[in-house]
């Protein structure tokens, strides 16, 4: 199918089983995201904000455009991405409603950074400058590439969330994203960036912009990965994925965000180039990542050293590094699949990874967080200095601040555009993935109206009520994932007038088609009771152990 309707959402794919809403069409209204939404944006965009300001983050720019550097530049040498991440978390959250002090500090960050941009598109505070290392001569540890993604995302956001801007972040994205394909298109540097990311952010740019171009580089990028561009290294280039080309892998392996960004971004070359083979070969090593590489938190990563995956079944709860953005990375991966594919288990994952790791990582209060989320620790932990950045990893408790803060910006934007995960559409009706009480409205592709009110407790009560708010001209089929972990689920249709009926299943989703009327409710049902978790017994770790 097509995609007709183009919403404000993160990821939307020219093609696919299923059609992703945006944030005009589903907003959150009560409940545990709902809590959590309205912390990121009252607490944590603004935190994000003052810490990047006070360590100098936003400062590079003024130094670029100023022509002072490299002198007094501060923090490392992807600090750039991390402020258009937190644009990109403000965007969204921008989308959902105004906000007069965010969208100024979104303002300001935008005219800073567009004013160090260079003539020809050019922009990174930390090369090209002299006294500083020359442009795309590090593409293993620059960053370059990887900072212009998080841009590209940035300015998708904006774009898709506020079509009428004037801040000119768009344009500044154009420009570098143009530059890009210049010098790295064919003929060009036969290279790709050490860490994967602008893959994706050409992705999406390229779908907002209609611009096919960006789409080619970023299928070129894919098909150059894993030829050994990149110079070998003490993790070797299994590291950056650059070992073995993506559709000969059988697994995720290396640094587990890199992994998962390239895995993103190679879905959604998959999806717009009609590409099954390299879908195909996706879905493969989802599914041995996430039987073998996974914990049963969903988090990935077992190895410090590296932040990066261990061999098949290497899970040990007490060493498991689990970093947060790589949860947030999988979940990308996960919901293009899903996409894609409509498989309701790449849901499952996500819901796994959102409670587990996501929710679990940052503080109730919105200002502290971690970086790594071990499943098994030893002692109380030490608590950060509340006024200082915490090195990456060094406190076992939340800090407010790491001296590499990738993972808060990734946090904010995952909770600012979450109710872009909850459903979505096809030609037939409704899917609905995660359980939040929520607002829906939408028109399927032969124009059929669609406004229901979700209420539930969820994941407190397995009880989830839909009550529908318009009354259909065709009959349409609403559907439930059923959680793996939950086994079965209930579905009992309450029509405004006529008989009750309930359908059971032990699948994983649950269906029920009728021509719905205004007043009808339709409630879904899973058991929330604890369970024990066996381990597959090739998980040494934890052989002979229950959760």
């Amino acid at each position: 199918m097509l995609t007709t309707h183009v919403p404000a959402a993160p990821v939307v794919p020219g093609t696919g089983r299923l059609r992703p809403l945006g944030l005009g069409e589903v907003r959150i209204t009560g409940g545990f995201w709902a809590e959590r939404q309205r912390t990121n944006a009252t607490v944590t965009l603004r935190h994000i904000a003052h810490w990047q300001t006070r360590e100098g983050w936003i400062g590079n720019f003024d130094l670029a455009a100023a022509g002072t550097l490299p002198q007094g530049r501060r923090g490392r040498e992807f600090s750039d991405s991390e402020v258009y991440k937190f644009l990109e978390a403000a965007a969204w959250q921008l989308g959902t409603g105004p906000d007069e002090e965010l969208e100024a500090t979104f303002r300001d960050f935008v005219a800073r950074i567009a004013a160090a941009q260079e003539p020809d598109g050019y922009l990174n505070t930390n090369f090209g400058r002299p006294g500083q290392v020359a442009r795309w001569t590090d593409l293993a540890w620059g960053h370059e590439l990887y900072c212009l993604g998080h841009l590209f995302q940035a300015a998708v956001a904006r774009g898709r969330t506020d079509p009428d801007a004037d801040d000119g972040l768009l344009g500044v994205a154009v420009r570098a994203a143009d530059l890009v394909c210049e010098v790295f298109g064919e003929g060009g540097i036969e290279s790709v960036c050490g860490h994967a990311e602008v893959e994706v952010g050409l992705a999406e740019l390229g779908r907002l912009t209609g611009n096919a171009r960006y789409l080619d580089q970023a299928r070129l990028f894919i098909d150059r990965r894993g030829h050994g561009t990149l110079p070998d290294q003490e993790w070797g280039r299994a590291y950056y994925q650059d070992d073995v080309p993506i559709r000969d892998a059988e697994v995720l392996r290396g640094h587990a965000v890199r992994a998962n960004y390239l895995a993103a971004g190679a879905t959604d070359v998959a999806v717009e180039f009609g590409d099954t083979a390299l879908l195909d070969a996706l879905r493969r090593q989802w599914d041995r990542t996430i039987a073998r590489r996974t914990y049963i938190t969903g988090g990935q990563g077992s190895r410090h050293q590296d932040e990066g995956f261990g061999d098949d079944w290497e899970l040990p709860p007490d060493r498991a590094y689990a970093e947060t953005c790589a949860s947030v990375a999988s979940t990308m991966f996960s919901w293009r699949l899903l996409l894609a594919t409509a498989e309701p288990a790449y849901a499952d994952h996500i819901e796994r990874s959102l409670y587990n790791v996501v929710a679990a990582a940052i503080a109730d209060t919105g200002d502290a967080w971690f970086y790594t989320n071990t499943l098994h620790r030893r002692d109380p932990g030490t608590a950060p200095d509340p006024d200082a950045a915490s090195p990456r990893a060094f406190s076992s408790l939340r800090a407010p601040w790491f001296d590499v803060s990738c993972c808060l910006p990734n946090i904010a934007r995952t909770l600012a555009s979450l109710p872009g995960v909850l459903a979505t559409v096809d030609a037939d009706g409704l899917q609905l993935h995660q359980y939040a009480s929520a607002s829906i409205s939408t028109r399927l592709e032969d124009g059929t109206a669609i406004e229901v009110d979700v209420a539930t407790d969820y994941p407190r009560s397995g009880v989830v009520r839909v009550g529908v708010g318009s009354t259909a001209e065709r009959p349409w089929t609403m559907t439930f994932r059923v959680p793996e972990w939950a086994g079965a689920g209930t579905l009992t249709y309450r029509p405004a007038s006529g008989p009750e009926r309930t359908v059971a299943s032990d699948g994983p989703t649950i269906a029920l088609t009728a021509l719905f009327a205004a007043g009808d409710v339709v409630e879904f049902v899973v058991p929330v009771v604890p369970v024990f978790v066996r381990p597959d017994l090739r998980i040494d770790a934890v052989r002979g152990c229950v959760a």
